[in-house]
Formats: C-alpha cells, structure tokens, sequence
C-alpha cells in the first residue's frame, strides 16, 4: 500500500505542480472544473445516486453551477483594485459557514446522522457546498495579482498545497508509528490523536522553513501563523468529513481510479475544506 501511495504520489505532484505553474488561466479554470466534476461523480454515492445517470446528473448540476460562476464573474474580474469579487466573497463565506456546521456534524457523528441520512437532498446539498466554495477558492488564489504577476498566485496555491501535504504525511508517518488513541473511531477508526499531532507538527515545520526562506516580516508572523493553523485544521476536518459520508454510506473509497489512494475525493477531500479557509483568513489578516 505504501509503496503505491508513493508511486501514485511521485505521478500526481508533478502534474499539480506543472497544472499551477505552467497552464493559461483559463486552461486551469478548466482543469479545476474537471476535478470538480470528478469529485461530483464520486460524490453522488454518499446521496444513495449510484446509477449512472443518476451520478451524470449532479456532475452536470455541479458543472452548470460552475460555469455560471464564471459567466457571472470573469476569470479577470476575480479580484478588482484588491479587493475579491462580491459572489466570489459570498460564495467562500458560505463554504466557511459550512464547514463550521460540517465540524460539528464530525464532532457528533453517528448522533448527527440522522439530520441528513434519509434525505438525498441534504446530502446532495453538502456536496455542493463541499465542491463550489472550494473551486471558488482555488480561483481567487490562483489569481492573486495575476495581471501584475502571473506566478504569484501559483505560489500561494503551492503554500497551501504544502501544509495540506505536510499534515497528511506527518500524520501517516505519526500515526504509524506512534498512533495508540484513536481521533474519531466512529467517523475514521485508522486515525489517532498522535496522527493529528505529528500532522500539526510538520505542517508548523514546513511554515516556519516557508516564512523565514520567504523573509516574511516578523510582525506579519502573527496573520501568516493563524492562517496556516487554520488551514490545516480544516483539511483534517476535511478528511474526516468525506470519511463520515463514505462511512454512512457504506462505502470504502471514493474510487479507485488513483492507486493506493482510492478516488479523486480521497485525495481532494483535505484540500475542498482548507481552500476557502484559507482564502477567508487570506482576505480577513493578510490583504
């Protein structure tokens, strides 16, 4: 299994990498709602839709949502003179809020299943509020002063993508080795308090190495510190999020289209929750 995940792993970092760096905006706008879709697709199954065209028709619903936002909102209007986009602004504060109530829905889980397990509407409804904000969060970071420089935003994808890996690999290698409580049995039995440390831990080495090769001013440590500690926190919730819903469901994983991963949701599921934190704490003690 390991020796999968590092294989799959050494495929899928270049092509993030090569998708951030290297693609036209547009062409990664594009990229973003193919991946959107791909986790609608695997979604579908947490909602009891399991046929295929049933499963087809939340991809379209999650693809027409998309493409509306960016018929409303220009990928060059993203951000004007600083400031976001007003629906991209509502849409990220709507994420966040859903991700409050999703953190105490993990919290109180199998208690809070029965808010949502018998109706596929609700479960659908998550699953947009998983997917939009975090499409919408990965654009407005991606754009981050992308007429004056159009590498920035790249980085800043790239910071946040190293704290979402940091913590998932320190909490692995953790939790393997050191792991004897267990974090949340009933939501995700294979994680342990001493995994969610040793996430925290390295995702807290790797920010201090970024501030200080970055030479971040040591009065913006404080903005820079809450944000990625909010960041982090969120991809766990993340995590365990997508593991509630599989779990309710009945479902191992995701899909089996990445190997020693599972689906494209496996390996998303941090990120749809830590994109629109992390571009809320952005906006509220960064810009």
């Amino acid at each position: 299994m390991l020796k999968q995940r590092l294989i799959t792993a050494l495929v899928l970092i270049p092509l993030a990498l090569y998708a951030v760096f290297m693609l036209p905006f547009e062409w990664f706008a594009g990229a973003v709602v193919v991946l959107m879709a791909a986790g609608a697709w695997e979604w579908a199954p947490f909602m009891g839709a399991t046929k295929t065209v049933q499963r087809l028709a939340y991809v379209v619903l999650i693809v027409v949502l998309l493409s509306t936002s960016m018929v409303l909102v220009p990928l060059d209007v993203i951000w004007q003179q600083g400031e976001l986009h007003p629906l991209f602004s509502t849409i990220i504060m709507i994420g966040c809020g859903w991700w409050v109530l999703a953190t105490l829905l993990v919290i109180n889980y199998p208690r809070s299943r029965r808010i949502w397990s018998r109706a596929r509407a609700i479960v659908g409804l998550f699953g947009i509020l998983t997917l939009v904000p975090a499409y919408a969060g990965l654009l407005a970071i991606r754009s981050i002063n992308y007429a004056e420089q159009p590498l920035n935003g790249g980085f800043v994808v790239l910071f946040v993508l190293l704290l979402v890996w940091a913590a998932d690999v320190g909490a692995y290698f953790a939790g393997v080795r050191y792991g004897r409580n267990k974090l949340m049995p009933a939501v995700s039995p294979g994680k342990t308090l001493e995994g969610l440390v040793g996430g925290l831990a390295l995702a807290g080495v790797v920010m201090m190495v970024l501030f200080h090769w970055l030479r971040i001013p040591a009065e913006q440590f404080h903005g820079y510190y809450i944000t990625g500690l909010f960041t982090v926190v969120a991809s766990v919730f993340g995590d365990l999020n997508e593991s509630m819903f599989k779990r309710c469901a009945g479902i191992k994983d995701s899909g089996n289209l990445l190997p020693g991963h599972g689906g494209i949701l496996d390996r998303i599921d941090s990120l749809t929750a830590a994109l629109p934190v992390f571009t809320l704490c952005y906006l509220w003690l960064l810009v």
